[in-house]
């Protein structure tokens, strides 16, 4: 399937955040076997082909940026072999629209690397540690992508 947000339980969380954002944003795993409740935002980038706003719930955490905190979202896609097409979206064109919350930010894509990665991935694993597993069941390293925000 080429739009993961037509996957039910995706396509409900994209409506919860746009009807509910505040119980969006820390989202109840446990139905889909999840370890529990993961704050989410809501991504928008735009489509490389059609142009087209694409919305899609990531779990996210922040780091310390030069103008305050940035958010950080991993492009697993679950440890398949190729990157998912929200990233490819922003390698195409990094600028993007997050909701975090009810909170809504422009910001810029960048992929961290090297040791900024490295310390982002450790603390983004102990958000979410099946990473650790989705990176064990690929051959492409999974990218850290950092969100700046932008005024």
């Amino acid at each position: 399937m080429a739009d993961f947000s037509e996957i039910p339980w995706i396509r409900e969380h994209i409506a919860l955040y746009r009807s509910d954002p505040e119980k969006a944003h820390m989202w109840d795993s446990t139905a889909l076997g999840g370890p529990g409740v993961l704050p989410t935002l809501l991504l928008t980038t735009r489509g490389r082909k059609s142009g087209e706003p694409r919305a899609l719930p990531l779990i996210y955490g922040t780091v310390a940026g030069k103008a305050g905190d940035s958010y950080v979202v991993i492009a697993s896609k679950g440890g398949m072999p190729n990157h998912p097409l929200w990233f490819r979206n922003l390698e195409a064109d990094p600028s993007c629209e997050l909701q975090v919350g009810a909170k809504q930010v422009t910001a810029r894509a960048r992929i961290a690397e090297g040791d900024e990665r490295e310390e982002i991935w450790k603390r983004m694993i102990e958000i979410y540690p099946p990473y650790v597993d989705y990176q064990k069941n690929t051959e492409r390293t999974i990218p850290v992508v950092v969100l700046d925000p932008v005024d």
